[in-house]
C-alpha cells in the first residue's frame, strides 16, 4: 500500500485541503490517486536553476543510488585502516592490498578491494556537531541539507513533520521526474530511524506528500535476511475483477464526466491532471514497475554475487529499478541505530558484529552493485554513493557522545570519516583527501556532507544553489554548498 500522510491543515498547491491519510491501493481509486500525486509533481516543480551553471560531471547522471549506512560505519575497520598507532586505535582486523597501489582496506573488505578501480572514495568527510553527536540529526543533516530546529547532543529529535526540509531524492524527482511512466522515487527496505523516532529527514517534508517516496517495507524484522523474498507491490496492479478493458473505459468515462464539468470545477486543467492521469493508467497497465520488482527474473548466480540477504537484494533491486526508469533509489541499511547484531552502532561487540555481520553484507552487496552497473554500460549514467552519517572514534572504549563503550566497541565521530561514490562522471580509482595518522582529522581536502550533497544535484543536473518555496512561501537553497567537482571526471 502505498500510504502518503499530510496534515489536514495544510493546502496543497492545488488550493484543495487533504485528508490526512490518502492511500492509493485498489484500482477504483489507484489511477486518480497516482494521477494526483504525478500531477502535483509537475505543478510544484519550477525551473531547475541550471541556467548560467555547469562544470564537470554536471547532469552525468539519470538515476541515483543511494545507500545509506545508517548507524555510522567504522572507517578504521573498513577502508582507512591505520598501521603504526596504539591498540587501541589500529583495527583489530587486519590491512590488505587493493586494486589501487599503496590503497589499503581491512580483511573485511575483500571484494570492494577489487573493485576500487572504478569509483572515488572519500577519506576526508567531516563537519563538527552542533548537536549532532545523535544519529537523527545527523542522518537529517546529511540527507537534506539542513540542521533540525530542535537537537539535543545526545537526545532524541522531534519526529517528522510536514515543515521538515525535504530528502534529496524528494527535491530530485520534483525537479527531474522521470521521463518514462516509472516510479520517481523508490525506499527500501526500512525507515531511517533512531530509537523511538521513526522517518526523520526521510519524507518530502514542505514539498508536501505528492513527493514521498514509494516505500517498500517487506514484512519481517530487521533479522529476517529473507524478506526481500516477500515483496510485494500489490498498488502497482489491476485487481483481478478489474481488467485492462474495463479500467480503459473507466478512463474514458472520466474524460466523458470532465467535458461537462464547469469552469470552476475544471480550474485544476491548468495543472494538466489529465496529462498525469494517463501517466499514472500507463504505470499501471504497462507493467514496466512490476516487472522490475520482481527479482526472480534475475538469475540466481547473480543474486548469490549480491548476498542472499536484505541488504544484499536491495542493492539488486536498486539495478533493476534504475534500468527500469526510476530516477532516485534510497537504500537504508536493513539494521537502525541503538541495536545490536548487524547495526553499525557498535558500541560494542565490534569484533565479532562486523566480521560476521555486516561488513560482509556490505562488501558483497556494493561491490555487486558497481560492478554489475559497469558490466551494463549503466554505471556512466547512474551515481551510487554511499555513506553514512557520521564514522566512529578511533579510540577504542572511549565515550565521545555520552554513551558507554566497551574496550570492543567505538562512539560516535563526526570529525573524519569515509564515502564511496562511484558513475556518473566521478573518477575511477580515485582517493579524494586524506585522513590524518590516527583518521581523527582530515589532512587534506575536507568534505562536509552538505558538499557531498551538493555533488548529488549538480550530478543530476541541479544547481544546488536552486531556490525550492518552504511552507511558509520562504525561498530556500536545495543545499548551501558548492559540489566537489575535484572528484568528477
Amino acid at each position: 500500500m502505498f500510504a502518503i500522510t499530510q496534515d489536514a491543515s495544510r493546502d496543497l498547491c492545488d488550493g484543495l485541503t487533504r485528508r490526512d491519510l490518502l492511500r492509493v491501493g485498489g484500482s477504483s481509486v489507484f489511477g486518480l490517486g497516482l494521477s494526483s500525486l504525478l500531477g502535483l509533481q509537475a505543478a510544484r516543480a519550477s525551473n531547475d536553476g541550471a541556467a548560467g551553471y555547469g562544470g564537470p560531471g554536471f547532469g552525468k547522471a539519470k538515476s541515483i543510488i543511494l545507500v545509506y549506512l545508517q548507524g555510522g560505519p567504522s572507517h578504521l575497520d573498513l577502508w582507512d585502516p591505520k598501521e603504526g598507532v596504539p591498540d587501541n586505535v589500529r583495527s583489530i582486523f587486519k590491512p590488505i592490498s587493493t586494486r589501487l597501489p599503496g590503497v589499503q582496506y581491512t580483511e573485511l573488505m575483500p571484494k570492494l578491494s577489487q573493485v576500487n578501480d572504478k569509483f572515488t572514495m572519500i577519506r576526508s568527510m567531516s563537519y563538527t556537531p552542533v548537536g549532532l553527536f545523535n544519529h537523527t540529526a545527523a542522518i537529517y543533516q546529511m540527507l537534506t541539507g539542513y540542521t533540525a530546529d530542535k537537537v539535543s547532543p545526545s537526545g532524541q529529535l522531534e519526529p517528522p513533520s510536514p515543515k521538515d526540509f525535504p530528502t534529496a531524492g524528494s527535491q530530485v524527482s520534483r525537479l527531474k521526474p522521470p521521463t518514462v511512466p516509472m516510479l520517481p522515487f523508490v525506499m527500501m527496505p526500512r525507515p531511517l530511524q533512531e530509537s523511538n523516532v521513526v522517518g526523520k529527514g526521510g519524507g518530502a517534508g514542505f514539498l508536501g506528500p505528492a513527493y514521498d517516496p514509494y516505500l517498500l517495507y517487506p514484512p519481517g524484522d530487521d533479522m529476517d535476511l529473507s524478506k526481500m523474498e516477500r515483496i510485494s507491490v500489490d498498488d502497482l496492479q489491476l485487481r483481478g475483477e478489474v481488467g485492462k478493458v474495463r479500467l480503459e473505459r473507466r478512463a474514458k468515462l472520466r474524460e466523458t464526466i470532465n467535458q461537462g464539468m464547469d469552469d470552476m470545477e475544471r480550474a485544476t486543467q491548468k495543472m494538466d491532471i489529465d496529462a498525469y492521469y494517463g501517466k499514472a493508467l500507463s504505470l499501471v497497465l504497462s507493467g514496466n514497475a512490476r516487472k522490475a520488482f520482481d527479482l526472480k527474473l534475475e538469475k540466481d548466480a547473480l543474486r548469490e554475487q549480491y548476498g542472499r540477504n536484505t541488504f544484499g537484494q536491495c542493492c539488486l533491486l536498486a539495478r533493476r529499478l534504475v534500468e527500469a526508469g526510476t530516477r532516485f533509489v534510497e537504500i537504508n541499511w536493513p539494521k537502525v541505530a541503538n541495536s545490536d547484531n548487524h547495526s553499525w552502532d557498535v558500541h560494542t561487540g565490534l569484533s565479532q558484529r562486523m566480521k560476521t555481520q555486516s561488513a560482509p553484507m556490505l562488501d558483497a552487496g556494493l561491490s555487486a552493485l558497481i560492478a554489475d552497473l559497469d558490466q551494463r554500460g549503466l554505471l556512466d549514467e547512474t551515481l551510487v554513493i554511499a555513506v553514512g552519517e557520521f564514522g566512529r572514534s578511533p579510540q577504542r572504549g572511549v565515550s565521545t557522545s555520552g554513551n558507554d563503550n566497551s574496550d570492543d566497541g567505538r562512539d560516535h565521530w563526526p570529525y573524519c570519516y569515509t564515502a564511496v561514490v562511484a558513475g556518473a562522471g566521478t573518477r575511477r580509482g580515485y582517493v579524494h583527501g586524506k585522513s590524518d595518522k590516527t583518521a581523527s582529522a582530515p589532512l587534506e581536502n575536507p568534505v562536509h556532507p552538505r558538499e557531498l550533497l551538493a555533488t548529488l544535484y549538480h550530478s543530476v543536473g541541479l544547481n544546488p544553489g536552486t531556490m525550492v518555496l518552504n511552507h511558509l512561501n520562504q525561498p530556500r537553497e536545495l543545499v548551501q554548498a558548492e559540489a566537489v567537482t575535484g572528484i568528477l571526471a
